[in-house]
């Protein structure tokens, strides 16, 4: 039997999740940097996993499988293509970053409702989302997928509600409530689009006899698979709707902007750039999969939905007065760009939004971290508490200029990339659709733009006049994000190689064909 390094890659890090939780609440230091090692050594182990990969080989490779829960039919199954090694390096790469940045995030506080707070459950909690997200983008049997799918919710719940950055306008007491209310709507949420997803993998088992990807794919290939095309679309949208929601995509995006709110920023990064990719990475792998006929029938539809995402979540962004849901507002408008470019049914467009789950969780996370770092600075979120912080913090203010460039996708930034293979692949098939998304573009250059000038330059005010730069455990976490930015900018083959054979399979589920490109015959 060959190393299981997959189910390594998940147990390293729900490991090192017990270890520091059981670390004496005496020696807080000792469980971040056990948290710390326990992280870097997940991603030692997911760059091995990424060089073992072969893109042009078999569709899930380093696979593994065991017997489960033998009376229903579920197994242990786990395999990656190219999306979802992709994924997995980037979670693994950005937790250390997360760690770092919340070294001093759960340290005890002297305010009334949070003297006592568990410094070692929060680095733990991280380290168990970690391993649960890993193992979802390694899963190939349904019904695991979804137990971590629904696991997931139960840390994240905590690390919202349970921490907070200290920034809230009204006071101890008002931020504890907006965080308890945040976590219970993120939470409230997502079981809702489990339960309903529940329902759907059940109907699946019921119609397809397996949960097992491989097996379902064998029976729809070998045509015993009987499934009505009306079961097909209840199913699609059992799923779908889950997914929806994961990602998050409009109207059922509201507990995002909450929850990145009242999170730490190395939470909300662990919420956007991590743990939400999982929503979008299964429409791929299971909605465009085990339910083709129907991905095509609601296509119109949701590329109406990832519109609205779009424009909606840029204009909310241009208004906002707050840093934090500012992003969130960004991300929600980014995550229409993904859908938009699953659901145009393009090499280009899948190949686009698969870049784009893995450079906006670079960008993002960029961006969001700087914004912790002056937030806990200044101990507001409000933009217009701030002025003329590039005079007095001008590494803090470039940093932040960089990781808002990319998120407007500047060229020469990876997120370039994404934006604009997404656009053309979109255009393509539905020129409308491109055409209106680019109003996207427009008001990202806005918000973004508008949130440095009245944040970064200006006259300094008094409250920031003597802000500190950024220091050394800062600048560790903000220039590895920085370089990736500019290098997968300049050079994104390494990327697009892995993850171009995945998307070709994703084609040929759905079976579609790019659009020929209309050319006139020379008279």
């Amino acid at each position: 039997m060959s190393f299981p390094i997959l189910t390594a890659t998940a147990a390293i890090p729900a490991i090192g999740a017990i270890a520091t939780a059981a670390v004496p609440a005496a020696r807080r230091n000792a469980a971040k940097w056990l948290a710390l090692l326990f992280s870097l050594a997940t991603l030692v182990l997911a760059a091995v996993v990424l060089v073992r990969f072969e893109p042009g080989g078999a569709r899930y490779q380093l696979t593994e499988s065991h017997t489960w829960i033998k009376d229903f039919g579920v197994r242990y199954e786990l395999g990656v293509d190219g999306i979802g090694v992709a994924l997995l390096a980037l979670t693994a790469l950005l937790i250390p970053f997360v760690i770092l940045a919340g070294w001093h995030d759960a340290d005890p506080l002297e305010t009334k409702s949070s003297r006592w707070r568990p410094t070692q459950g929060f680095f733990a909690m991280i380290l168990a989302v970690e391993a649960m997200v890993i193992l979802s983008f390694e899963a190939t049997d349904v019904f695991l997928f979804y137990i971590l799918f629904e696991a997931m919710l139960i840390p994240m719940y905590f690390l919202i509600g349970g921490f907070g950055d200290g920034a809230h306008a009204g006071g101890d007491e008002a931020a504890a409530t907006q965080r308890s209310y945040a976590a219970v709507k993120f939470l409230l949420y997502n079981l809702v689009g489990g339960l309903i997803m529940l329902a759907a993998v059940i109907g699946l088992n019921v119609v397809a006899g397996s949960f097992s990807l491989s097996e379902i794919a064998a029976a729809r290939a070998n045509g015993t698979l009987d499934m009505s095309t009306t079961t097909e679309r209840l199913l699609f949208l059992g799923f779908f709707f889950a997914f929806a929601i994961k990602a998050p995509l409009w109207p059922l995006h509201t507990w995002l902007p909450n929850a990145m709110g009242e999170a730490t920023a190395p939470v909300a990064v662990l919420i956007t750039a991590v743990v939400d990719k999982v929503g979008t990475f299964a429409m791929l792998r299971f909605c465009l999969q085990l339910f083709p006929e129907a991905s095509k029938w609601a296509t119109p539809v949701i590329l109406v939905l990832a519109l609205i995402s779009i424009v909606y979540g840029a204009l909310l962004a241009v208004g906002q007065r707050d840093i934090k849901r500012l992003v969130a507002y960004a991300s929600i408008s980014h995550f229409g760009f993904i859908i938009l470019g699953i659901f145009a049914m393009t090499t280009q467009g899948q190949s686009g939004a698969t870049l784009y789950m893995v450079n906006h969780g670079i960008s993002t996370a960029a961006l969001m971290l700087v914004a912790g770092f002056l937030i806990s600075r200044r101990g507001s979120r409000l933009i217009a508490d701030y002025g003329g912080v590039q005079k007095v913090a001008p590494v803090l203010a470039g940093t932040f200029l960089i990781g808002g460039l990319a998120t407007l996708s500047l060229p020469g930034l990876a997120p370039f990339v994404s934006e604009f293979l997404v656009l053309v692949g979109t255009f393509s098939r539905y020129p409308v659709a491109g055409i209106v998304a680019t109003i996207g573009i427009v008001l990202a250059a806005l918000y973004t733009l508008v949130l440095y000038q009245r944040t970064m330059t200006g006259p300094v005010k008094a409250e920031v006049s003597k802000m500190p730069d950024l220091r050394a455990r800062e600048l560790v976490v903000v220039t590895p994000l920085i370089a990736l930015l500019l290098f997968l900018g300049v050079f994104p083959k390494p990327l697009t190689d892995v993850v171009n054979p995945a998307v070709e399979h994703t084609m040929s589920d759905v079976q579609k064909k790019d659009p020929q490109p209309e050319v006139e015959a020379a008279k």
